[in-house]
């Protein structure tokens, strides 16, 4: 077992997965503002106090300060958190309101909000198909080899040479997609489908619960059948094919936080498998001393993650803006400044109360406190 990080090296794996994050997530808003001719008066990497910074020629104020767990973006005139239109900015003489974000018209803003977590999802299909491209693509046929004695596999009476066709009515392509398929799910009932000497079986089975551990002591619970693939190759891809299988690898990331997220809310999985800040810190530090590419590949993990939060549809996420202009469309008016006001302080509760209660499990899991 690698000896766990210290808490110094923690601290700078924390600091080094968000703070590139961060930036890349409000460089993309600001990228896209400045395209349409928004000015922006403020990029800042955390919150609080400014520590250090600069004002650019364009006016805006970059700077880093104390509280390292966010950024944001002030646009000119984005005076309140519902981006509303107010009795300051109404006062602007035209040419500066013209360069304000309330002054563009609605696709406009919708794509500078959306340009954050497309953003970071973005820099994640980057770093896999990097490694696709790096490394090669592997290419696991979905086919048994194996079959663990005792297992629920062979209960189940699946055989060698099996070529797995589909798991609960979704296709197999590749044995990565059968593994997947059944670790996502431990306890449920598995309903298969085997093609066996040129014609399809059809196999009712349930994945048992097994306890992972990895070199850390982390444990997780996977959904285990006891079978193993028959053959798999390293196939050498170019740009094109390894972009390809960056997006598909990235949509499959997102796929497993939808089915995680719906499992703790109908009760599959327990809560305390939420994490926070203290839990990504952790994790990061473990991640650092395990090797570049492992840390690399953790980055994109989380860049993903944070695109897919901020995504949501909850008032203060970029989510929340897009549902207000999307509701604005279908309206063709703005949703009432009191209405967006009240739904921004709920997302707000909402946002502090599941931080407090992730980093509530966070701390719980941590060794002092018998995690």
């Amino acid at each position: 077992m690698l000896e766990s990080p210290g808490i110094l090296t923690t601290l700078l794996a924390f600091v080094l997965v968000l703070g590139p994050l961060v930036f890349i997530h409000e460089f993309g808003h600001y990228i896209v503002g400045r395209w349409f001719g928004v000015k922006a008066n403020v990029f800042s990497i955390g919150f609080g106090k400014e520590l250090l910074g600069w004002t650019d020629k364009r006016g805006t104020r970059w700077k880093l300060s104390a509280l390292p767990l966010g950024g944001y973006v002030q646009f000119a005139g984005d005076m309140n958190p519902a981006s509303q239109p107010s009795a300051d900015w109404l006062a602007l003489p035209a040419e500066e309101r013209n360069r304000t974000f309330q002054a563009k018209p609605l696709w406009q803003r919708s794509l500078i909000v959306l340009a954050g977590p497309v953003t970071n999802l973005l820099f994640a299909v980057l770093i896999l198909a990097g490694f696709t491209y790096a490394y090669g693509k592997v290419e696991v046929p979905p086919v048994i080899g194996q079959v663990m004695a005792g297992s629920v596999a062979e209960r189940a009476g699946l055989k060698d040479g099996d070529r797995v066709v589909s798991i609960r009515g979704k296709a197999m392509g590749s044995f990565l997609d059968v593994r997947l398929e059944i670790g996502q799910f431990p306890g449920d009932p598995l309903e298969m489908v085997i093609l066996r000497e040129g014609r399809q079986v059809e196999i009712a089975t349930t994945a048992s619960v097994k306890v992972e551990s990895d070199r850390f002591g982390n444990t997780q619970k996977i959904g285990f059948l006891g079978i193993g693939p028959k053959s798999y190759e390293v196939v050498n891809v170019g740009p094109g094919t390894a972009l390809v299988e960056g997006v598909k690898q990235t949509g499959g990331i997102i796929g497993m936080m939808v089915t995680g997220i719906g499992q703790i809310i109908t009760g599959k999985r327990e809560v305390k498998e939420l994490g926070g800040p203290i839990k990504i810190a952790k994790y990061s530090g473990e991640q650092l001393v395990s090797g570049w590419q492992a840390f690399i590949g953790f980055v994109a993990l989380i860049s993903i993650n944070l695109g897919f939060i901020n995504l949501l549809p909850i008032p203060v996420l970029d989510g929340g803006h897009l549902a207000f202009y999307a509701a604005e469309a279908i309206r063709r008016k703005p949703v009432g400044a009191r209405g967006q006001e009240w739904a921004f302080r709920t997302g707000i509760a909402l946002v502090m109360a599941l931080m407090v209660f992730v980093t509530f499990n966070d701390v719980a899991s941590l060794k002092v406190f018998g995690g």
